[in-house]
């Protein structure tokens, strides 16, 4: 066997950066099905391995996940925008803050949340009227900023702090579209996007800075006091053990990555329960029987099992972070190819979930394909929506909590049509977002 990993030949100085950028996930799609575990090639000017081998894959995210750090490429947009907060800090710094930040989202913690983020839910379609055409996207934003802001803010901003919020997020995402220029330009030189995107970072800047401002007259002490995460770590500057800075970041990474996987994966399946009314029927049943009149809560998610298949299934086709990056601290041997220290691993959800190698007609939407005895007959890391080892993320329990009541909310009360053009198509940034407004028509059940 060939010591490096084989792969399509690009072009001079961009590599494939330009066919990646074009489609991201059609060209990791084609890497898997012509390549299988390992393919190489050259992203502008760096040396990119893809990794498609659940046993590989294990390794780099659990069993040796210290041989394997997150690169430092973007590193100053990235940077800018999260800092040294948990998505991107590394060694003590990340433990430090990754123990800080486990009681705020502990189970026991969580399960006891259930009736607010029930609340949010109820709130955000309380003025939603048969016929009406919404953008689902757009609701799934709100709602679950909402839900961050609360449980792990212990705040609750006014409708237009919460609308500039969300015109952020537009020039934030616009700046981590793949461009085959800024992969073969230095990270120092200037773009002509980078002024909105600076001026959409001071304005989030801003928006915490009110809230910590808020916050700072109600700590209380760690034995009596509020467990959001604001609070612990205010608590934890108040003893010496946080920075300014610090606070900053994990506050900037809580509310950005806090919010948007979750609603791309409610958007996803709003989408997909449209396409599949023999699905979505089934879900209404399982509401109807579970629920009933009650208002749904903790005691329900636990017996909605095809609503959570659902919600599994539609993170495998449209995951909403698409691929992971590490990059190897030594020399390494994956899937019998040499790796040099150095070298960008994209390790691509995206690729994985849709490989006909694991998955039974990959394209199709299939929630029973999650029972148990079909589960279990897969790789473990053949499905890895939210990463997996010491690394994994770290809101995976809420965000799964969030997308069953907050679809047992909406659903045990109206139906959504989609009203876009199909196929969907993606736009790739630092998750994958749909193209097109995800237009649909509300229907009373």
């Amino acid at each position: 066997m060939s010591k490096t990993p084989p792969g399509p030949k690009g072009e001079p100085l961009f590599g494939s950066s330009r066919t990646y950028a074009r489609d991201p996930f059609r060209f990791i799609s084609a890497l898997e099905r012509a390549y299988g575990d390992v393919a190489r090639f050259d992203m502008g000017p760096m040396d990119t391995v893809m990794l498609c081998d659940p046993t590989a894959i294990e390794r780099v995210l659990v069993s040796e996940a210290d041989r394997f750090r997150k690169p430092d490429f973007q590193g100053d947009a990235l940077g800018d925008l999260l800092g040294d907060g948990l998505l991107l800090s590394e060694g003590e710094t990340w433990e430090q803050q990754r123990k800080l930040a486990n009681p705020a989202f502990s189970m026991a913690r969580l399960s006891g949340m259930a009736d607010r983020i029930t609340s949010h839910a109820e709130d955000r379609i309380a003025d939603w009227s048969h016929g009406d055409v919404i953008d689902a996207e757009q609701s799934m934003t709100r709602v679950t900023l909402d839900v961050i802001l609360d449980l792990m803010m212990g705040v609750e901003l006014s409708e237009q702090r919460v609308q500039t919020i969300e015109e952020q997020l537009l020039p934030l995402g616009q700046r981590f579209e793949p461009d085959p220029i800024r992969f073969a330009m230095p990270q120092w030189m200037p773009m002509p996007d980078d002024a909105e995107f600076n001026r959409a970072v001071r304005t989030l800047d801003e928006v915490l800075d009110d809230i910590i401002e808020v916050r700072e007259d109600s700590l209380g002490t760690d034995e009596d006091g509020p467990m959001d995460f604001l609070s612990v770590l205010l608590r934890a500057r108040d003893d010496g053990n946080q920075s300014p800075e610090q606070l900053r970041d994990e506050m900037m990474t809580m509310l950005l990555a806090g919010h948007d996987t979750t609603a791309l994966t409610l958007t996803y399946t709003w989408f997909l329960l449209s396409e599949h009314p023999e699905v979505e029927q089934r879900v209404h049943e399982e509401l109807d029987d579970v629920i009933g009149d009650d208002r749904p809560g903790m005691e329900h998610v636990r017996e909605l099992d095809y609503l959570e298949w659902v919600i599994q299934e539609a993170m495998r086709l449209y995951p909403p972070v698409y691929t992971i990056f590490r990059e190897p601290t030594e020399d390494v041997t994956l899937s019998g190819y040499e790796v040099e220290s150095g070298t960008t691993l994209m390790v691509p959800q995206w690729g994985v979930h849709r490989s006909e190698r694991f998955y039974d007609d990959p394209e199709t939407f299939d929630p029973e394909r999650w029972k148990p005895d079909r589960a279990g007959e897969r790789p473990r890391f053949a499905y890895f929506p939210f990463g997996g080892g010491p690394r994994h993320c770290i809101g995976k329990h809420l965000a799964m909590l969030e997308a069953q009541l907050i679809t047992a909310v909406t659903a045990s009360q109206y139906r959504l049509e989609f009203q876009g053009e199909t196929p969907l198509e993606l736009l790739p940034s630092l998750t994958a977002h749909p193209r097109q407004k995800m237009s649909m028509r509300v229907e009373k059940r």
